[in-house]
């Protein structure tokens, strides 16, 4: 007898996990306004909207359209199923991808390290922002097992993926995210934020060859899936 796949999606978030994800995205401007001391800086609060209308926004739209995957990245059984080298890379990522961008940034505000940018430079981050953003987003819509650790769980109905952004590249929540970080050093007036961006541009190749060859050996369709998609994170280049 066939085993029936258990779905626990259906699960709603509880209103302390919302208020988490709420604090993240919230986190992320405060740290930025706190180390620039500065606020009535136009840029970090452009940033302010992007990421909280499109971060906040988009995760609000998904759980919408995918009723419980909200709980489902916040389930500590799939967490600690996690790969064991996932355990280290997944929060590694997520902090890359933020914090120290935010943390740098603001500072180099503070200090005038870096050299004002032109508006049209500036105009361009905010536009790779924008879109790296929506492009992460859009990701969470089309996949209702886009869990925050490398884990397959067939038994919880997890299968493939490749529609919407998938048909572009393999990865494309992380492709989004590194989109924005580099926009953010532009939009933000900040060479020194090149570091962190690098940092989180390595740390995210890492991890998506890993998790790459996970899928590959673990989820079904994934390999023919890989022969159609050829590129991981960004088309022509990985």
């Amino acid at each position: 007898m066939a085993v029936k796949p258990i779905d626990k999606t259906s699960q709603s978030a509880s209103i302390r996990q919302w208020s988490r994800l709420a604090l993240v995205y919230l986190l992320i401007p405060l740290i930025l306004f706190i180390c620039a001391g500065d606020i009535d800086w136009w840029q970090a609060w452009i940033y302010t909207l992007l990421i909280v209308v499109v971060g906040m926004g988009g995760r609000i739209l998904a759980n919408r359209r995918h009723p419980g995957l909200t709980a489902e990245r916040q389930d500590l059984e799939i967490i600690q199923s996690a790969k064991s080298w996932d355990k280290v890379l997944a929060p590694l990522m997520a902090l890359s991808i933020s914090y120290p961008m935010m943390i740098v940034a603001g500072l180099d505000h503070r200090f005038h390290w870096s050299a004002e940018f032109s508006l049209e430079l500036n105009a361009v981050g905010f536009t790779l922002i924008a879109f790296g953003y929506v492009f992460s987003a859009w990701s969470l819509l089309v996949n209702r097992f886009f869990y925050s650790v490398v884990s397959v769980r067939t038994e919880r109905g997890h299968k493939l993926c490749d529609s919407g952004p998938y048909r572009l590249v393999r990865h494309p929540g992380y492709a989004g995210n590194i989109v924005a970080v580099f926009g953010i050093v532009m939009a933000l007036d900040s060479l020194w934020a090149l570091i962190p961006a690098i940092v989180a541009l390595f740390i995210t190749v890492i991890r998506t060859g890993l998790e790459d060859r996970t899928l590959q050996q673990e989820l079904p369709g994934y390999r023919e899936y890989s022969q159609r998609v050829r590129y991981r994170l960004m088309p022509g280049i990985y």
